[in-house]
């Protein structure tokens, strides 16, 4: 054991230990969630860290050799060392006080250790004078979660251009399959089964944009604004040298607020982030329930889509198969909104110059990243790449709506498409059978004009036909 002290006052450290004194001041008074720091998030802090000492030691401020072994030791958490020596609870008190003094602390013992100096050895390598030089946990905690929030982007928005690709490649595989568009859960007009999952791969794009723009902008950050934004001890030359280092170290351009006082107490950058996951999450659940109620049935319901089967839907019904792909998407996008709010109300309680909600703001803008793209991910590997279409189905809810009397306006004059309309809905016979036992139209026309390249685009279908007969 060795002893280490604060000014609250002396603990013992195991020996085995490489965090201190502050971390089991955090240990004692956070425990909330159960679960540890997230693994890239720690890296994103180590990755903080180096580019601090990085820049500390071009200034000359920070001795090399301690410098080199803070590197040393960043290096090897960068590389996944070391996960075990981060216990702090996500959700802490103190703006994140306690995960940064953390990782100070492991710093500081293991740059010791590299350095053939015993654990605790603070007068050599301070978590505070050293790891934490030119430094306030208000600039390198934010600066971390913006990091952190730019490499967990990268496999998500992978995800979602993976089900944007797949969509489009079904959107292709069934452009000529027709069936009928639905409005207020009512028959409307037809479409074709491609054009609806051409939709569905504009709108998960139109989330993939949200997303990288919010992500841009997390490349602005505020290293060197210290406590409150001025960039008290922290040279000049030290606030641009930081972030040039950081951008090193994580291989993206990053660049100092032109603000620092407005980067260190608004945290809206999050929300933006978070709002991108909480909108794009909600064109998902809207797609999930459309491929729900496609595939609802099989007898018994629409039944047009057919759902990879992925286990047993019952424990007491023999047979039965549940959409279980697209019911675990639903639920993971609810929970993304539930996170947003979190993050939402984590912004809004910013006072002054520091936001101190930064802690669950990042735990649950994290949650939703990694949710977001495993269950996007589920859904393209169990789901949409071996779905089936019943063709027999589709052409069979085509036949026995009315809907499609609306193509025929042009040509048989809207009192004659109301009665067809009247008369299918009271006996229950198709609109095809209809016209032709009435005459209204050859079976040649009425085919051209019900085709799917006549009744699934911009203008009159079978306009041709009208030209033909002179009208």
């Amino acid at each position: 054991m060795r002893k280490e002290h604060d000014f609250l006052g002396e603990l013992e450290v195991s020996d085995e230990l490489y965090y201190g004194v502050q971390t089991l001041r955090a240990l004692e008074n956070f425990n909330i969630t159960g679960k540890r720091l997230d693994r890239d998030f720690i890296r994103s802090m180590a990755m903080v860290k180096k580019a601090c000492a990085l820049a500390n030691m071009k200034t000359g401020r920070l001795d090399a050799t301690i410098g080199k072994a803070i590197v040393r030791a960043a290096d090897e958490i960068i590389a996944g060392g070391f996960v075990d020596q981060f216990p702090v609870d996500p959700i802490q008190g103190g703006a994140g006080t306690s995960f940064n003094m953390n990782m100070n602390e492991v710093l500081a013992n293991r740059g010791l250790e590299i350095l053939g100096k015993p654990k605790g050895s603070y007068d050599i390598i301070s978590p505070n004078n050293h790891c934490n030089m030119a430094q306030s946990t208000n600039d390198s905690f934010p600066t971390a979660i913006k990091v952190c929030a730019i490499l967990k982007s990268k496999p998500l928005l992978a995800a979602l251009q993976r089900l944007v690709d797949e969509l489009e490649r079904k959107a292709e595989e069934y452009k000529e399959i027709l069936k009928m568009g639905r409005t207020h859960l009512q028959d409307a007009v037809p479409i074709t089964l491609g054009q609806e999952m051409g939709a569905y791969a504009s709108g998960v794009r139109r989330g993939i944009r949200r997303i990288q723009s919010a992500i841009a902008e997390a490349h602005i950050v505020n290293m060197g604004a210290t406590a409150v934004g001025t960039g008290l001890n922290a040279e000049p030359s030290y606030i641009k040298d930081v972030v040039d280092e950081l951008s090193a170290v994580v291989g993206e351009e990053f660049h100092t607020a032109d603000n620092l006082i407005d980067a260190t107490n608004n945290t809206d950058i999050f929300a933006d982030i978070s709002g991108g996951l909480k909108v794009t999450a909600l064109v998902l659940i809207k797609m999930a329930n459309d491929f729900r109620l496609m595939a609802s049935g099989p007898r018994c319901g629409i039944g047009e889509l057919k759902l990879p089967p992925r286990q047993p839907g019952s424990s007491i019904m023999p047979g039965k198969v549940n959409p279980v792909i697209a019911e675990v998407l639903n639920q993971v996008c609810y929970q993304v909104v539930a996170d947003d709010l979190a993050v939402t109300l984590g912004v809004e309680n910013g006072q002054f110059e520091l936001n101190v909600m930064e802690p669950v703001i990042a735990y649950n803008l994290f949650n939703s990243m990694c949710y977001l793209k495993n269950g996007v991910n589920t859904f393209v590997d169990k789901l949409l790449i071996d779905l089936q279409v019943d063709r027999e189905q589709c052409q069979h809810w085509l036949d026995r709506s009315v809907g499609i009397v609306t193509a025929l306006l042009p040509h048989v004059g809207y009192e004659n498409a109301s009665m067809l309309a009247k008369e299918a809905y009271s006996t229950g016979r198709a609109i095809k059978e209809i016209i032709l036992e009435k005459g209204l139209l050859s079976e040649a026309d009425m085919n051209h004009i019900l085709s799917p390249a006549e009744m699934t685009k911009p203008g009159i279908a079978g306009a041709d036909i009208l030209k033909t007969h002179g009208n």
